[in-house]
């Protein structure tokens, strides 16, 4: 599915507005198919002012999937469907990791940022690999000595 997924990004390509009749040709399937894979939660389209079903580019690219992995690869359409989503599963996963790699650049840089604006920078941490188990004890003067 992913090398077929390459327009994911466009809003054109998600949006919901092909009829049954035209996603079933783009698919190469009959309408009774598109309505059957709907009740069985394989593809979901939107749907229409008066209740008919609208489908989008990736829609189609999913019926032609669903279609591949039950004729080609012999999986039964509940398997297509688990494998549908996981795959859905991962895809979100590789999103949310893409956010957050950038949201730890845009930190990293800003570390960096408030670093070079420092008067002594990297003096705040002092790395060491001692430890020490040395107590202090500190007792405030109480007035002046004699």
């Amino acid at each position: 599915m992913s090398d077929e997924f390459v327009g994911s990004g466009d809003p054109a390509y998600e949006a919901k507005v092909l009829m049954i009749s035209v996603a079933a040709r783009m698919a190469g399937m009959h309408p009774q198919t598109l309505r059957q894979y709907d009740r069985l939660g394989l593809v979901q389209p939107g749907r229409a002012a008066g209740g008919g079903r609208r489908y989008s580019v990736r829609d189609v690219v999913l019926l032609r999937e669903v279609q591949r992995l039950s004729q080609d690869d012999g999986i039964n359409l509940a398997g297509v469907k688990r494998i549908i989503g996981l795959e859905r599963l991962l895809e979100q996963a590789q999103q949310r990791v893409a956010r957050l790699e950038a949201e730890l650049d845009a930190a990293y840089r800003r570390i960096a940022e408030l670093e070079a604006l420092a008067r002594f920078p990297g003096s705040d941490l002092v790395p060491t690999n001692r430890t020490s188990t040395a107590l202090v004890v500190w007792r405030p003067r109480r007035g002046p000595e004699r």
